[in-house]
């Protein structure tokens, strides 16, 4: 049995990393707050912009076949594909990158077996330093962006995937993300950023509409709101993993923090025991020496 200064030195090093947990998990609960409602207004922004994007591609059908757009245009047997995923920058927080990754994993797995070549364009720390450590090749890495995500960077990041697929040098655009669902859960979103998915034009069709659009201008405004659309889209993919990814530390850290009491608790029992044992030890000694002199 370890002795009563091991055990007390324990007690005391487990302590201080409760109170780190715990104050770790209070932490991630503030910023988890401040995460969602931003995550939650961009998504009602991002639906405000899909659905006129419907809408105009409605309109623009009157005259042309949308699907032929570049933007809408979907490659049955793709040959490339790119997947771009999110992370986080830091760790403690459970199986949350874990899950992307494993997500991500799978994705190439299932392109490969089709002879599909698969580049990989990376977000956030972990992410990067997992494929890093598996020496595989990553079309991009960006670290930093996942942890504070802005506009700009959102929007300049997803424009080079788009250009790539305008330009030809992919067939499909992917992303991938672990994203919030409530404060105790979260869950893999796999989107495809391009093509534009028109297979429900037909139901927005069948709704009125007051928009009017000339036919000249169908490619310029289409192209505008299409980049307007993604950028938010990937905006929100980034607010909505940092939320999942404070969900998940808080719920991690709540976890350790229980860890540790119990772990507290189980060497208080093994200290008082082990006391009681010397002790009881030290009285024996005494009786015996006792008996001895007598």
């Amino acid at each position: 049995m370890a002795s009563l200064k091991d055990i007390k030195r324990k007690i005391k090093s487990v302590k201080g990393t409760q109170k780190t947990t715990h104050a770790m998990k209070l932490v991630s609960s503030a910023k988890l707050r401040r995460a969602e409602e931003l995550a939650k207004r961009s998504k009602d922004y991002a639906r405000k912009i899909t659905e006129m994007i419907d809408e105009i591609a409605v309109q623009i059908a009157k005259y042309n076949d949308v699907t032929e757009n570049v933007y809408f245009r979907k490659i049955e047997n793709p040959k490339t594909v790119d997947i771009a995923f999110i992370t986080a920058d830091k760790g403690l927080c459970g199986g949350f990158n874990s899950q992307t990754i494993k997500a991500v994993n799978q994705l190439v797995d299932d392109y490969a077996a089709k002879g599909v070549t698969v580049r990989l364009r990376a977000i956030g720390k972990k992410g990067i330093a997992y494929y890093r450590f598996k020496k595989t090749d990553l079309l991009e890495a960006i670290e930093g962006l996942s942890a504070s995500p802005t506009y700009k960077e959102a929007a300049d990041f997803i424009r080079r995937c788009v250009d790539d697929y305008v330009a030809g040098k992919t067939d499909r655009v992917i992303l991938v993300h672990n994203g919030y669902v409530n404060m105790i859960t979260q869950e893999i979103r796999i989107d495809e950023i391009m093509p534009v998915d028109a297979s429900r034009l037909p139901e927005v069709q069948a709704s009125p509409s007051e928009l009017e659009l000339e036919p000249d201008d169908d490619d310029t405004l289409l192209e505008a709101l299409v980049h307007r659309y993604i950028e938010y889209v990937m905006y929100y993919a980034l607010l909505d993993s940092l939320a999942a990814e404070h969900g998940a530390r808080m719920q991690a850290m709540d976890a350790a923090t229980t860890n540790a009491k119990e772990m507290v608790k189980t060497l208080t029992v093994q200290y008082n025991k082990a006391r009681q044992e010397a002790i009881t030890t030290e009285l024996i000694e005494i009786i015996s020496g006792v008996e001895a002199l007598k």
